[in-house]
């Protein structure tokens, strides 16, 4: 059986420990703190929250996990930075661009550059994803005016997304 056991020099200079963080309840895993969606109160979302499962300067990448309870929504956003999202449990909707989609456990959604997207769980369901970001990336924008009435023209679009001012 392989030791995943470290000592103080055996994790090298890349932050993370080598080894398994077992599961320990669905969407959770040993040693990885679950922590609020957003610092901030400007971007709105609702009954989100996160987990940062790798970051490594060697990967160059940031593997994250985040969780939208029942009824709940991630911001609806943008950058220059592309998101590659795998649904891990529970069903829910995307919207990337003006596509919106039924999503359910083992879906692949990939967001490109400057693509408004926004992930919604469903009533009675919790909808957990695994997301693979640039380590170094843009903070994300929000809609301005112009931009959610460009959004709103399409009703489906419309009836999707969540601003937090419902």
């Amino acid at each position: 059986m392989a030791d995943d056991h470290t000592t103080p020099d055996s994790a090298g200079t890349s932050g993370e420990r080598p080894g398994v963080r077992a599961q320990t309840s669905p969407g959770r895993w040993e040693g990885v703190p679950v922590m609020p969606y957003k610092q901030t109160s400007d971007a709105p979302f609702r009954d989100v929250t996160r987990q940062l499962l790798f970051t490594d300067p060697n990967l160059g990448c940031e593997w994250r996990y985040f969780e939208v309870d029942e009824g709940g929504y991630s911001t609806l956003e943008r950058h220059a930075h592309v998101h590659a999202v795998m649904i891990h449990r529970g069903k829910g909707q995307c919207l990337v661009g003006m596509a919106i989609s039924e999503v359910g456990p083992g879906d692949l959604v990939f967001i490109p550059p400057m693509t408004w997207h926004q992930f919604r769980a469903n009533r009675g369901d919790c909808l957990g994803f695994l997301c693979v970001v640039n380590a170094v990336r843009d903070r994300p924008q929000l809609p301005a005016f112009d931009d959610l009435a460009a959004l709103r023209s399409d009703a489906a679009v419309a009836g999707f997304i969540r601003i937090g001012k419902e």
